[in-house]
């Protein structure tokens, strides 16, 4: 069979034979929409109501000075054009996750600010007062940068969550974000370590690395499971492709690199699905062992059913 082959000749040779081809009267112009992007996609896990929310999106320039710092530039733009991916800029995405057990609503994470995921959590059907459990997994800007609005608790009725080993070395960074967000609520705050249970069918799993006390939550209910995973990989190509790749928010490069090989082997052997904050939205994928790496599958309908 001889593989048709698209050329900008054949192209306009295909529309010149189209009948009535720019033969048809003109019309008024519809007008340019935008892109449109919904601020959050519902899933089911088990018994639980899984909702990704997107609390913001914004393209950045020169993704190597984050991704890739100890590649050549060459091997980046190499790999990058291989994805179909520009080299020279990246889409971010910040997606905070809403667990419903059922008998608490969990969330993960707060966004950049508060109007983002107020905004996010309003589209989702969901009010500030109904979330039970604040769950913080690092204390990145970008996740506790909507705990706190105008000096007051974003979640008045919640309780918080995080890990001991990430409250401490933030409280002695001199962090002014954290000072004001975080350390105020410290006496609402439960300290918990590797394997606590937070909440019904919600267990906290070390992911260190990015942050020292950069941590994932296993989610699991009638036997179906899923990985909140945050930060542990930033990008769906240079990340789980090239594990190994620096990137420059990991504050133990080190150790990030050995926990991203760690969770990204798990969940390719185990099938296990995952919610990553920064992932293509709405953020919820598979992992495949390819070569040395991995490669990202996005979700489809499986949690649909």
């Amino acid at each position: 069979m001889t593989r048709a082959r698209i050329t900008r000749r054949t192209l306009m040779a295909a529309t010149a034979a189209l009948p009535f081809a720019g033969s048809l009267p003109a019309r008024a112009a519809a007008p340019m929409m935008g892109m449109t992007v919904p601020r959050f996609t519902r899933v089911k896990l088990g018994a639980f109501e899984v909702t990704t929310l997107l609390a913001a999106t914004a393209a950045r320039d020169n993704p190597q000075t984050i991704f890739g710092l100890n590649v050549s530039a060459e091997k980046f733009h190499a790999v990058s054009e291989a994805a179909n991916l520009p080299s020279d800029r990246v889409q971010f995405f910040f997606t905070p996750t809403v667990i419903n057990t059922g008998a608490e609503l969990v969330l993960f994470d707060t966004g950049l600010n508060p109007d983002g995921i107020t905004g996010a959590l309003d589209e989702a059907g969901y009010t500030p007062d109904q979330v039970d459990v604040v769950v913080i997994t690092h204390m990145h800007g970008d996740h506790i940068g909507g705990l706190m609005r105008d000096g007051a608790p974003t979640f008045p009725n919640a309780r918080y969550v995080t890990a001991s080993a990430e409250f401490d070395h933030w409280a002695g960074a001199g962090n002014a974000l954290f000072d004001s967000n975080m350390r105020t609520l410290a006496d609402r705050t439960a300290m918990i370590a590797d394997g606590a249970r937070v909440a019904s069918g919600i267990t906290a799993m070390a992911a260190h690395g990015h942050t020292p006390g950069h941590t994932a939550y296993v989610i699991e209910s009638e036997g179906k499971m899923l990985l909140i995973a945050v930060d542990f990989a930033n990008h769906y190509v240079w990340s789980l492709a090239h594990p190994d790749w620096e990137v420059k928010f990991d504050m133990d490069k080190a150790t990030a690199a050995a926990t991203r090989r760690r969770l990204l082997g798990m969940l390719a052997a185990d099938r296990i699905p995952f919610v990553g904050y920064h992932m293509p939205w709405p953020g919820t994928g598979y992992v495949e062992a390819e070569g040395d790496g991995f490669r990202y599958v996005p979700a489809s309908y499986q949690l649909m059913l």
